[in-house]
């Protein structure tokens, strides 16, 4: 994949992101060198290779799963700005 000119000042455009035309030159060369890296990375074979959650093995932390603080609604919305029968009230955002 190959990334042009045109594209890196629509794609900052997109983003509303100001890029000159020098800028925009110089980006178009960073993301081809960055999308040949990747196509590399793509080249190697990784079947058999499990997913891994740390570069380091190690156990995971299990807590207990327990019901701790949902017991209380009227607790709960007891520091809200505003509360009707224990549900938070919010101003409208949507028409």
């Amino acid at each position: 994949m190959s990334v042009d000119t045109a594209t890196v000042t629509r794609v900052a455009r997109l983003a509303r992101i100001k890029v000159s035309a020098d800028e925009a030159e110089r980006m178009t060369h960073e993301l081809n060198s960055i999308l040949g890296f990747v196509e590399q990375l793509n080249e190697v074979d990784v079947a058999g290779v499990e997913p891994m959650t740390s570069a380091v093995n190690t156990t995971m932390r299990w807590r207990q799963d327990a019901v701790t603080d949902g017991g209380d609604a009227g607790r709960v919305t007891l520091n809200a700005p505003l509360s009707d029968d224990n549900f938070f009230m919010v101003p409208k955002v949507v028409e």
